[in-house]
């Protein structure tokens, strides 16, 4: 009889419980070990938590771009002025506005001139109270902007005094340039609207179904990298928790029990980062308040998800990465005496990961035309995205494992890469997985985008070696539209100016033609350097006049040889047509001796048809109402050149339309939807570099025991840290060119969708690039703590 006889009976573990009750009581379990697992276990939850919580709060931030752009619109539409209601009677809430907008520098300034005319004016949207004449309110950016330094000559036109704040309900964004000025000139001859409220319908038209697909495009190759990321992040201390798990089979739990404990540890890990990511939703968009991020910012509450997106993502990921867990654990073997984990027995199948690669090619290949598919064949398109990229981060497993089973031989560093792939290369192949589909659908957005750019993108025809800066407005006389000419040729900066004062011409006494109209053609007042620039004049001298055809317009032509008949008269301001019939109208003769020319390409690129005159012809002051056109050549050597002109204009009248002329202009829905894109695509390049640091210090702690024996054997420092980068390197080269096959056979197919060839084979080049750089990056930020971990106090153990 011993000691050991006298010990208490114990009690047989209790049998384990299948069912719904058992599962969560296991899961349960599981939550307890991820809370009490020392100091080691929340490290490792830790990491997890910063993982999912990444992932979380860009998929919470897609989420809440419908929200966003909604309220963006909303706002935008409700402060606009309506062109088309001409006829508001004038009354007490009536209200005469005028457009202000304006560029200065890279900025657009928006907003309105007002002028009451009655004792309760109806107000615009976020103003508590409507500016006086000589007063202005502005929105806190222009303020901002008007008291720095970079303001003091928007200042000069913004010559008003502030007198008021104009709130968020009136503003698109925090980083809104907008103002009201008070002016008591505004009158309605002069192109002001009356008003009687603000707000005007945005147009409800359908986009292009390109665009559609590349909307499409961008949120499957954005997303599905952040959602394999966070299948990573639940994986992480895998090797550590399975010893830990043999454990729990030495005590008595089968295998079952044990991966649905595994999966409750991740799931606390997974609801801490829950918490994380919602914690960086809301700071990130508080930070979208104050910092503009490649022209992306936002309200804070207009950035909120849509309520069934959020309730989906905050199911999910918990879902996940319970399911993640349970089946990573199938193929490892727990045991009550350890862990059999990389031993495989066999190799990894390639069939049916190529399955989903062939199944999302074929989808591409047999869709038709995306042009007027319906909203099931655009589901059908995005799943034949996603399962293309999904066979490509299958496939990359795969290959490493079968390249690294050949290698042989080579410096030390290289062996311990090889033989730590050989034995267990899947955490390496997760690390790199977001990268690779990230590259691979970057490649394919980019040949996209670049190949459809010819469909919204043309050439204006306007040349700006000419004439950088065109204005065009309507004047009360013909002397201030003179006026106008001479204002600009005194700008500084101004090297050259192509003005003509603009009226309109028909024959004395004509009858109305078919359309009810006489036959009218336009008559222009210019010196002769300026209608040069107009037409090819053989000589031109004062008192010259011109008649101008070949204006590849052939009505225009047609009006002119029934106006325009030497010596005839001509009615050449008629002020009924301007409503101020009070007036008399103004008669010239057309001289015997007018030569017809042909008509020139003008700056703007419009050919002109009608009459020419030159001052000594025709006296424009004499005319009641003109307009006046000018294209104005600066000297960009001038700093501000085309800020000093706009000054000008702003000054002479502020509704005078102002553009820079461009050789190529661009859909602004493109433009817009592509800038959005970029955006998107650069904050989940960032995401991705984060997810991939973490992922690489969880597997450098896993090895850490591992690191301080070899150190402790003598192995140096740096082949160890060689290693590391030779483990990363391999895995990133093969991910890298899965990737741009990968990407470059997708980008194909989306064009094909469209009618539309590849421009550029290329394109991969950058991205790649890009790429190979973050995985860099990640590797030289993850030296400092491998080295900490080859430290002797990685010896230790319990």
């Amino acid at each position: 009889m011993t000691l050991l006889d006298d010990r208490p009976a114990q009690a047989p573990p209790a049998p384990t419980e299948h069912g719904l009750a058992g599962r969560l009581r296991d899961l349960s379990l599981g939550v307890r070990f991820g809370f009490s697992g020392g100091r080691e276990g929340w490290i490792r939850t830790l990491l997890t938590a910063l993982g999912v919580g990444l992932g979380v709060a860009v998929l919470l931030g897609a989420a809440a771009v419908p929200n966003f752009t909604s309220a963006r619109n909303d706002r935008y539409d409700a402060r606009m002025v309506s062109t088309l209601e001409q006829d508001v009677p004038r009354s007490d809430r009536t209200l005469l506005t005028l457009d202000g907008s304006s560029e200065y520098r890279d900025e657009s300034i928006g907003g309105y001139m007002v002028r009451p005319e009655g004792g309760h004016p109806v107000l615009p949207p976020g103003v508590d109270k409507l500016p006086g004449p000589g007063e202005m309110l502005v929105s806190p950016a222009l303020r901002r902007l008007l008291d720095s330094p970079k303001g003091e000559l928007l200042k000069q036109r913004y010559h008003f005094r502030d007198v008021g704040t104009i709130h968020e309900a009136g503003l698109s964004d925090p980083f809104d340039l907008y103002m009201y000025a008070g002016s008591d000139s505004l009158s309605t001859d002069r192109g002001a609207i009356r008003v009687d409220g603000f707000g005007m319908q945005g147009e409800d038209r359908e986009l292009d179904p390109a665009l559609v697909l590349m909307i499409l495009l961008a949120c499957v190759v954005l997303l599905a990298p952040v959602a394999i990321f966070v299948a990573t992040a639940v994986r992480f201390g895998g090797e550590r928790r399975d010893r830990r798990l043999a454990a729990l089979r030495l005590v008595g739990a089968d295998a079952r029990m044990t991966r649905w404990v595994a999966a409750g540890e991740a799931l606390f890990g997974t609801l801490l980062g829950l918490v994380a990511g919602l914690l960086f939703f809301f700071a990130g968009r508080q930070v979208l308040a104050h910092v503009e991020l490649w022209r992306l910012a936002a309200f804070p509450e207009d950035f909120t998800p849509v309520p069934a997106l959020a309730a989906l993502i905050l199911l999910a990921v918990p879902l996940s990465a319970i399911a993640v867990t349970v089946f990573a654990l199938r193929s490892v073997t727990i045991e009550p005496l350890g862990v059999v984990r990389g031993g495989r027995v066999r190799s990894r199948r390639l069939w049916w990961r190529l399955l989903f690669l062939v199944v999302g090619i074929l989808i591409l290949l047999l869709s038709g035309s995306a042009a007027g598919a319906s909203s099931r064949g655009m589901a059908l398109i995005a799943g034949g995205v996603l399962l293309s990229l999904t066979g490509l981060v299958l496939v990359l497993p795969w290959l490493v494992e079968a390249v690294v089973r050949r290698l042989r031989g080579g410096p030390v560093p290289w062996q311990l890469a090889t033989r730590r792939l050989q034995l267990n290369s899947s955490g390496a192949t997760r690390a790199i997985s977001g990268i690779t589909i990230a590259v691979a659908g970057g490649i394919a957005l980019q040949m996209y985008t670049v190949g459809i750019n010819d469909s919204f993108s043309h050439s204006t025809g306007q040349d700006p070696q000419r004439a950088q800066i065109g204005a065009n407005t309507n004047f009360p006389s013909g002397a201030m539209a003179d006026q106008m000419v001479k204002e600009f040729r005194t700008t500084e900066g101004v090297k050259k100016v192509i003005g003509t004062v603009i009226t309109s011409a028909e024959p004395v006494g004509a009858k109305p033609a078919e359309d009810g109209y006489p036959p009218s053609t336009s008559l222009s007042v210019g010196s002769c350097p300026s209608l040069r620039e107009l037409a090819h004049l053989p000589s031109c001298s004062e008192g010259d006049v011109f008649r101008v055809t070949r204006s590849h317009d052939s009505y225009n032509d047609e009006q002119l040889e029934k106006v325009a008949v030497p010596g005839g008269r001509l009615v050449v301001d008629d002020p009924e047509d301007s409503g101020r019939p009070g007036l008399k109208p103004v008669h010239w003769s057309l001289p015997e001796d007018v030569r017809t020319v042909d008509s020139r390409k003008d700056p703007a690129g419009e050919y002109y048809g009608g009459i020419l005159a030159t001052p000594g012809a025709l006296d424009a002051s004499s005319l009641h109402t003109a307009s006046t056109s000018a294209q104005i050549q600066i000297d960009e050597n001038v700093p501000d050149a085309a800020d000093h002109v706009r000054n000008t204009a702003f000054a002479i009248d502020p509704g005078m339309q102002v553009w820079t002329n461009a050789f190529v202009s661009r859909d602004k829905e493109y433009a817009s939807i592509r800038t959005a894109l970029f955006t998107a695509a650069a904050l989940t390049m960032v995401i991705i570099a984060a997810s991939m640091l973490v992922s690489q210090i969880e597997q450098l702690r896993e090895r850490k025991r591992l690191l301080s024996v070899l150190v402790a054997y003598g192995t140096k420092r740096s082949t160890l840290a060689w290693s590391v980068l030779w483990q990363t390197a391999i895995p990133v080269a093969l991910g890298m060119a899965i990737a741009v096959t990968g990407g470059l056979t997708l980008g194909w197919l989306m064009l094909r969708l469209v009618d539309k060839p590849v421009t550029d084979w290329l394109l991969f080049l950058p991205l790649t690039g890009v790429g190979a750089g973050l995985v860099a990056a990640v590797t030289l930020l993850s030296l400092p703590p491998l080295y900490r971990m080859m430290r002797a106090e990685g010896l230790r153990t319990e």
